[in-house]
């Protein structure tokens, strides 16, 4: 059967079908109206009775890669969900095992989708008012602490770090690859050509060198007093994964986790239940001694090459405060071209490192700076993007 493009159906399943396909497209999947045509021709094709047939038919339309099956199915149950008699389960005790169950990572986002404001309450305040509250908003929370957002607030930071983009600064590596305009001369390509011409033209062929974005390694504290402020970092290092490949993120109370698999889900919600399910030690006690002993036994040669850039997000409040803390900050140290210390306790203006954790790690970083609010992470992104200089070793090359 074709489908007819310029006679859609119409109906009530019509306005259900684009409804659907709408709120599908605010949860972030890439429907356009073409696909809830065709979802609406393939509809007259099976029987409408039966539930199972209409949800593999709109999947197979709708759904075009893995990430987004579970984004549909949530969506699918909210949206065609059978009418029930709520009193009664509002009487109904106790609940059912579905509703104690905790929810999917991407059903908050299909929830907040699927609830549209009505009519009244878009018309009540003009849109002047709007505008100049929207902007308002954003710069309170440009500068607000993380730790004192509301539910909301943190939500809309949430958005706003996801929409962060780092801008590369590039690592001059020694590899070459062929380059007109290259400082080095390829003498197996320039004699190839000119065996072309019998020798009597010799083309010079040059080589250049690679440019790549320096790796990243972030050691995000997980502890209690740490764990606001780590979570929101989790969907800026999310955010920056899809720019830069080499990212490598552990989590760090009082063992380390690798989670660097678990972030690179493309869908925020679902990598960060990822990392928190593969967590045992989330909102803890911290030993970073310990925890740094084990990232420099045994990650440090993996990830710490070709010139990584650490970033070590921590308060300094370690348990164990001795010599060994010294003598891994100071490894770590030697082992990276760049080694940022990131503190939430620099929100305060009066802030004196006179714990002995702090004083002991302090000497051996590059960089000490705040991590509390959005204005943190935007300096943050400034200086990733930027040169380094001093002893570090090779040249990296400012993002354009």
């Amino acid at each position: 059967m074709a489908i007819d493009h310029l006679n859609p159906p119409t109906g009530q399943m019509a306005d259900n079908v684009i409804g659907f396909a709408r709120a599908l497209r605010k949860a972030g999947l890439p429907v356009g109206p073409g696909a809830a045509i065709d979802a609406l021709a393939a509809l007259q094709l099976i029987e409408i009775g039966k539930r199972a047939d209409v949800f593999t038919t709109l999947e197979a339309i709708f759904v075009k890669r893995h990430d987004h099956a579970l984004i549909f199915r949530q969506a699918f149950d909210l949206f065609f969900r059978a009418e029930e008699d709520w009193k009664q389960m509002l009487d109904s005790v106790p609940l059912p095992d579905d509703a104690k169950r905790k929810p999917p990572p991407a059903s908050r986002r299909v929830q907040e989708a699927m609830a549209q404001p009505s009519r009244g309450e878009e018309r009540e305040a003009p849109q002047e008012h709007e505008i100049k509250l929207s902007v308002s908003d954003r710069e309170i929370l440009q500068k607000k602490d993380f730790a004192q957002m509301s539910a909301a607030e943190i939500a809309e930071v949430t958005r706003a770090i996801a929409a962060m983009r780092l801008p590369q600064a590039e690592l001059r590596t020694r590899r070459t690859r062929p380059d007109r305009q290259g400082s080095r001369l390829d003498l197996r390509r320039t004699l190839r050509a000119s065996l072309r011409t019998g020798g009597d033209i010799v083309d010079i062929r040059r080589l250049g060198l690679i440019d790549k974005p320096a790796p990243i390694v972030a050691l995000l504290d997980i502890s209690g007093s740490m764990s606001e402020y780590t979570r929101l970092f989790l969907h800026f290092l999310h955010a920056i994964t899809d720019a830069r490949k080499r990212v490598s993120v552990f989590l760090f109370g009082t063992r380390l986790t690798n989670v660097t698999r678990a972030l690179r889900a493309r869908d925020p919600d679902e990598a960060l239940a990822s990392c928190s399910a593969s967590v045992q030690d989330w909102a803890g006690g911290t030993r970073i001694s310990a925890s740094l002993h084990q990232f420099n036994k045994l990650w440090g040669r993996r990830v710490l090459g070709q010139g990584a850039i650490v970033l070590l997000i921590s308060d300094g409040l370690e348990r164990e405060a001795d010599s060994q803390l010294a003598f891994e900050m100071d490894r770590l140290h030697r082992s990276c071209r760049r080694l940022i210390w990131l503190n939430p306790l620099l929100r305060f203006d009066g802030f004196e490192p006179k714990a002995q954790g702090i004083k002991m790690m302090l000497p051996h970083v590059d960089e000490f700076r705040p991590v509390h609010n959005l204005t943190s992470i935007d300096g943050l992104i400034k200086a990733l993007s930027a040169p380094t200089s001093g002893h570090h070793r090779p040249l990296i090359r400012p993002a354009a």
